[in-house]
């Protein structure tokens, strides 16, 4: 199983991802990328806690993950997973992060294969120098700017304004709304590449389609 955040732009085929060796573990997961220097102050998992628990294990993060079902299931992944949960649930400060910090916590005897950092791209804590390797683009938070997603998104992903014209051109139809009003929202620089629906579709007929 492959899971992938819905604020995650993919580039490559998961296929590459889905047939790789996972060395025998039940779960892969891509570390925090370290090379934006800037956000050195926010890198919680170095200092405190978690670099006395981690004790040189990167911490990964959760955007995209991989599950080897058929290890999950012969190591007994999921009960280990839960008494590590039910134990640590009963301190109100842990977990804060349930779907990121329950994996890495538990480490230690659900072991994680780190996936090269190509499959992870995000520009907060990578920087943009690894950029052009990404496989994957992750619109991860920036605890430093606390930019809005949809707006780093425009500024981040290039393909993203035409996916954006595309998806509300889309739901233009399915709602019957009038598809004119929609493109005049719409950056004229994407417009022109947008799909372009035909106007005499019914919305049932968008629907029905959907």
């Amino acid at each position: 199983v492959i899971f992938v955040d819905a604020d995650q732009i993919v580039r490559t085929d998961m296929g590459e991802l889905y047939d790789m060796d996972l060395k025998g573990r039940p779960l892969a997961y891509t570390p925090f990328c370290d090379n934006n220097k800037e956000m050195d102050g926010y890198r919680f998992w170095k200092q405190g806690f978690w670099k006395d628990h981690l004790r040189g294990r990167p911490y990964h993060i959760s955007a995209l993950y991989v599950v080897d079902l058929a290890k999950f299931r012969q190591t007994a992944a999921g009960d280990n997973l839960r008494v590590v949960y039910e134990t640590l649930s009963k301190d109100p400060n842990s977990l804060s992060n349930l779907d990121q910090d329950l994996p890495n916590y538990a480490q230690h005897t659900v072991p994680i294969f780190s996936l090269p950092q190509e499959w992870l791209w995000c520009e907060s804590w990578c920087g943009n120098a690894t950029k052009a390797q990404a496989k994957t683009i992750d619109l991860c938070n920036n605890p430093m700017t606390k930019e809005p997603k949809l707006q780093g998104a425009k500024r981040i992903v290039p393909e993203w304004v035409d996916f954006d014209a595309e998806a509300r051109h889309f739901t233009a139809r399915i709602l019957g709304e009038n598809v004119e009003e929609i493109a005049e929202a719409i950056p004229p620089s994407s417009e022109s590449d947008a799909p372009k629906p035909d106007h005499d579709d019914s919305s049932q007929d968008a629907k029905d389609e959907l």
